[in-house]
């Protein structure tokens, strides 16, 4: 397969939600025309991928996931006319679009759902799960734990109960209904033919999971046909389209969402995520080492997803209790930086405490971890949380693009934008934003930038097979990536030191290492460069070169 076809291997994905990114009309809510608007600034930075949060109808009662309709921009945020104009631009740029597909429930305001408990004779009742005695397990299973109450909720004017894994106002639909199947692939061609170039499948665990549904053949290992079904559509109307699978498993699940390579191409990476933050809680590189080698070996055409953070909470739900506890002390201290019971709600610079040696450290290795990375809208300024918006809100704030008023998000009256904009304190966006950190040469945002630029140089961060290195120090993770005969190595100090490590060659080859980027300039320590010196939370990137093409 030709490098091009797998081009989300290669790919640097920065992720937004349009309400919150840039308002070009003053009514307080970002739509796609300020986010085209905007495309000047998102091609700067380099990145190659959209990644857009739901923009579709809907009530709004969770971030656009309650969708109540399918085939249409929500009014708020613009129309077709302005998404097409939106992918176009996207295009002109070099930059590709995938949106959510969220097939696990919709609103209770959708057509089908009003249908469905108006005449449950119709063929919609079974688009959605309904039990008709209160269920058992009514209170098992919760996704939001202190806040969701049950799974189940009845409704009267059907005398039965609904499913909803999520809100109560967020019914399941029934995958093992073909009709419900079929309506999944008219919405996946619809957004295709408008210029997508693939999907991140929400909740996808749950769309497998087949809950509450008694049918011949209804099994989980069955169940995972729709996902074979979903990329055979989506390779036939577009060949070189993706699908990236939200789904928080067990490592001894992976080969059931990827296949033979005949299923999902691309998996978030939650095991690598969850200890990554372990091992900056700890300064030691031994928790990313058990993430990197905790997956299956997977076909080659399957990827890895990196993240520090997106618009969820930090789940830690996959470390042990203890481990658990130790980063919540450390980046979570307080009550009401926790929420459900298992994750952190807060913004990456503030768990960092605005430590700039340690944000840098942990975008590189975001950057240079084998997979494709993906950035959070205003991670690349450091922008803070919200800790008095409820749950996940206090991580999605608008984008502070100046100093003016509204952090130059809108020019609405406050009490009229779509959520607050971070205005107080050290993130507030008189401090924090992209107009001040583009005129100052040391600002995150242009480290970012040149980081940004030197990664897309060294494909083999993508495409790459990965190796760990021999370091002699566990607060130090070393590792190379080998791809087309070319290779690149990166060095981490995960701890407050400063250190002096020595790497070893390949064995049999003779070969030196250039630096590509580091923290700072190093001076090569007694005349060999593959003797590495960091400072306390340093990074340095090599390229590999054989010792004749140096002298």
């Amino acid at each position: 397969m030709q490098r091009k076809d797998l081009w989300y291997k290669d790919a640097i994905i920065y992720t937004l939600d349009v309400e919150t990114f840039y308002d070009s009309n003053g009514d307080g809510i970002g739509d796609f025309k300020g986010l085209t608007e905007r495309l000047p600034y998102i091609a700067g930075l380099g990145v190659t991928v959209i990644w857009l949060l739901p923009f579709y109808t809907t009530p709004n009662k969770d971030n656009g996931y309650d969708i109540s309709d399918y085939y249409q921009v929500d009014p708020r945020l613009g129309t077709l006319g302005d998404f097409v104009e939106f992918t176009h631009q996207a295009t002109e740029y070099g930059i590709r679009v995938i949106v959510d597909l969220v097939i696990n429930h919709t609103s209770i305001d959708h057509p089908w759902f009003k249908q469905a408990i108006s005449d449950p004779d119709s063929k919609f009742y079974d688009y959605y799960v309904w039990s008709d005695k209160k269920p058992k397990n009514i209170n098992e299973g919760m996704v939001f734990p202190g806040v969701q109450d049950s799974i189940w909720t009845y409704e009267k004017k059907v005398d039965a109960w609904y499913l909803h894994r999520f809100y109560e106002h967020q019914p399941d639909l029934n995958m093992m209904n073909p009709d419900v199947v079929e309506e999944v692939r008219r919405i996946m061609g619809f957004w295709l033919k408008l210029g997508v170039s693939g999907f991140r499948i929400d909740a996808a665990p749950f769309v497998i999971e087949m809950l509450g549904i008694e049918h011949e053949g209804s099994t989980e290992k069955a169940n995972y046909k729709y996902i074979q079904q979903m990329r055979s559509f989506l390779s036939w109307r577009r060949g070189d389209a993706v699908m990236l699978a939200e789904a928080n498993i067990e490592m001894d699940k992976v080969g059931d969402y990827v296949g033979d390579g005949d299923k999902l191409q691309m998996l978030f990476h939650f095991m690598l995520n969850q200890n990554l933050f372990l091992a900056l809680a700890k300064e030691s590189a031994e928790p990313l080492v058990t993430g990197l080698k905790a997956p299956p070996k997977v076909p080659d055409t399957v990827q890895w997803v990196n993240f520090l953070r997106v618009h969820d909470e930090l789940d830690l739900g996959r470390l042990g209790k203890k481990d658990q506890q130790f980063v919540f002390d450390k980046f979570a201290p307080d009550e009401d930086m926790i929420v459900y019971d298992r994750g952190i709600r807060r913004r990456l610079g503030p768990m960092l405490e605005n430590d700039r040696p340690r944000i840098e450290l942990a975008n590189s290795l975001l950057l240079t971890l084998p997979g494709t990375p993906i950035i959070r809208y205003g991670d690349e300024i450091g922008m803070g949380d919200d800790l008095s918006l409820p749950e996940r809100n206090s991580v999605r704030t608008p984008m502070q693009w100046s100093n003016e008023k509204n952090g130059g998000f809108s020019t609405a009256p406050r009490r009229k934008l779509a959520r607050p904009v971070i205005y107080k304190g050290e993130y507030g966006y008189k401090k924090v934003n992209v107009e001040d950190q583009q005129r100052d040469e040391g600002s995150l945002l242009n480290w970012f930038e040149k980081a940004i630029r030197v990664r897309r140089k060294c494909p083999e961060f993508g495409y790459g097979t990965w190796k760990l290195l021999e370091t002699g120090d566990d607060r130090v993770l070393a590792h190379r990536c080998d791809w087309e005969e070319k290779s690149v190595i990166a060095v981490h100090n995960l701890s407050s030191e400063s250190v002096k490590i020595r790497l070893k060659s390949e064995e049999g080859r003779n070969e030196t290492w250039l630096d590509l980027i580091g923290d700072h300039q190093y001076e090569i320590v007694d005349g060999d460069p593959k003797q590495v010196a960091l400072d306390g939370y340093g990074y340095r990137w090599f390229r590999v070169k054989p010792m004749e093409e140096v002298e």
